[in-house]
């Protein structure tokens, strides 16, 4: 990828010479950039939250434990669990009015939190490292559903083109390219001229195809069935077993299932939503719009089940096959109604905008700490960190093909170890290290977060509630840790 800059050939110095404008931008947090509306706020933190997760995975658990019941269970995990930490990512970030590289230093000048700079650069990275080749998945299917490649294709023949093309080198980095060159084309032209504009447009198109398709959905013959499933709770699900051992064994794995949702589909831990934080003014107060947040996530999530269940029904489909669901199942639902092939591309551009609304803000995460941490100009820090980006997303993309063999006993795959890396370590840990950093005295301390995030007009964050912030939270992380690991433990150690 090569986007234009200024050229320092002819520079003697080795550290980049910052511009009067750029280094009063850095120094004085009034000249901060900030988004140019409150709009854009809301859908870019929103954009990096939703993702194929709320697509398939929330659906299909949804499902599993008794519908609207099963939704019920995870709003409220949402609320206490969820939404306090995205509150505190989002306050440590307004206050220190810069990224993750200077704002712990920023807000505890003795250096004890210097190190946790590094934790969300690295998380964003290794994030990234997979998810541009799931995004250049989302981009190719746009092709060829478009196209008319799965044309009156079956099942089978379409989860062979699939396997084919994850088994093609050259189709999986150029793929990944393309969701790697759009995301940094887009953070060059800045905050508010590209990141937040297309963002903006991104999300409004989103949103709209994806009412389009809940009604394309929702009218197809038979469909009913798939709404009564979804929509209509059973709690007998929430306990299905036929002894009591087995009923409260459901109930856990219900209860564990709804809170790893909850909390991952949030993306909460390497500071991804800290950034955004520091483009905002204190006009609202922070746990009103992370609520707003939380809830256009939720709605994503929910419309999504609205596609998937009644389509699935109607065909006679099963929903609970995972990934394969979008990349397999789905096309070939397509397939079968008339005008699928639109309503399939229409489907993929959908995703292909989750996924690049994601990309996109995590981008502008790596770009703003390399700008706050070494002083690089918006063009240095975009093409340096676009070239850091391709390189490290290369395996991923090899990891289907040339390097196929590289697999870790539990895990898998190299997308699945990076994945691993991410979701059962850096995310719940990066969380933990969030709370202490926000309740104790070592930190922010309760005080200054509270302030902060009660600073401006709107829902106040419960102050009453320090001791499940200090206490309840923790133990839920460190839960979801726990159970994480314990199956793959179970089979490292020869126990499964």
């Amino acid at each position: 990828m090569r986007i234009p800059y200024k050229s320092l050939e002819n520079s003697k110095d080795v550290i980049p010479i910052a511009t009067e404008e750029e280094s009063s931008i850095r120094n004085n947090p009034a000249s901060r950039e900030r988004f140019a509306s409150r709009l854009g706020f809301i859908f870019i933190s929103a954009g990096c939250a939703i993702g194929l997760g709320n697509v398939w995975r929330f659906p299909y658990i949804t499902g599993e434990y008794g519908g609207a019941a099963f939704v019920l269970l995870y709003l409220v995990f949402l609320v206490i669990l969820g939404l306090p930490v995205m509150v505190m990512e989002f306050a440590v970030g307004r206050a220190s009015q810069k990224s993750s590289a200077l704002a712990f230093d920023t807000l505890q000048p003795s250096k004890r939190w210097h190190w946790f700079s590094w934790w969300g650069y690295i998380g964003c990275f290794v994030l990234m490292m997979f998810y541009t080749t799931v995004g250049g998945w989302m981009l190719s299917y746009i092709f060829r559903i478009g196209s008319g490649e799965f044309n009156n294709a079956s099942a089978d023949a379409v989860g062979a083109a699939f396997t084919s093309s994850l088994g093609d080198p050259i189709v999986q980095v150029g793929w990944m390219l393309a969701s790697v060159i759009i995301g940094f084309i887009v953070c060059s032209f800045g905050l508010q001229k590209g990141v937040e504009r297309i963002t903006k447009v991104m999300m409004g198109a989103l949103l709209a195809i994806l009412i389009v398709l809940v009604i394309r959905a929702v009218t197809l013959p038979g469909a009913q069935a798939g709404l009564e499933f979804y929509l209509i709770p059973d709690f007998s699900h929430l306990f299905a077993g036929s002894t009591p051992q087995e009923q409260w064994g459901t109930f856990g794995d219900a209860v564990y299932a709804a809170m790893g949702q909850a909390f991952f589909t949030l993306s909460l831990g390497i500071s991804a939503m800290e950034v955004f934080g520091s483009y905002i003014g204190k006009e609202r107060s922070l746990t009103g719009e992370a609520l707003r947040i939380c809830g256009l996530d939720t709605f994503v999530a929910i419309m999504a089940g609205l596609i998937i269940f009644p389509a699935c029904f109607a065909f006679g489909v099963n929903p609970g096959q995972g990934p394969s669901l979008v990349f397999v199942t789905l096309p070939s639902i397509f397939n079968q109604m008339p005008l699928g092939q639109l309503w399939g591309a229409l489907f993929f551009v959908f995703m292909s905008f989750a996924a690049l609304s994601t990309i996109i803000a995590v981008f502008e995460n790596l770009i703003s700490f390399a700008m706050d941490k070494w002083n690089w100009s918006r063009k240095q820090a975009v093409w340096r960190t676009a070239l850091m980006v391709t390189v490290l997303s290369v395996p991923c993309a090899l990891g289907f093909n040339v390097w196929s063999g590289v697999t870790i006993p539990a895990i898998g795959d190299i997308q699945s170890i990076e994945d691993f890396i991410v979701s059962n370590n850096l995310l719940p840990l990066g969380s933990l290290l969030y709370v202490v950093f926000c309740v104790t005295r070592g930190g922010w301390g309760w005080k200054g977060f509270l302030a902060e995030a009660d600073a401006g007009e709107g829902v106040r964050f419960p102050a009453w509630a320090r001791g499940w912030i200090s206490f309840g939270i923790p133990a839920l992380i460190i839960v979801i840790l726990v159970m994480g690991y314990a199956p793959k433990i179970a089979i490292w150690a020869g126990l499964s």
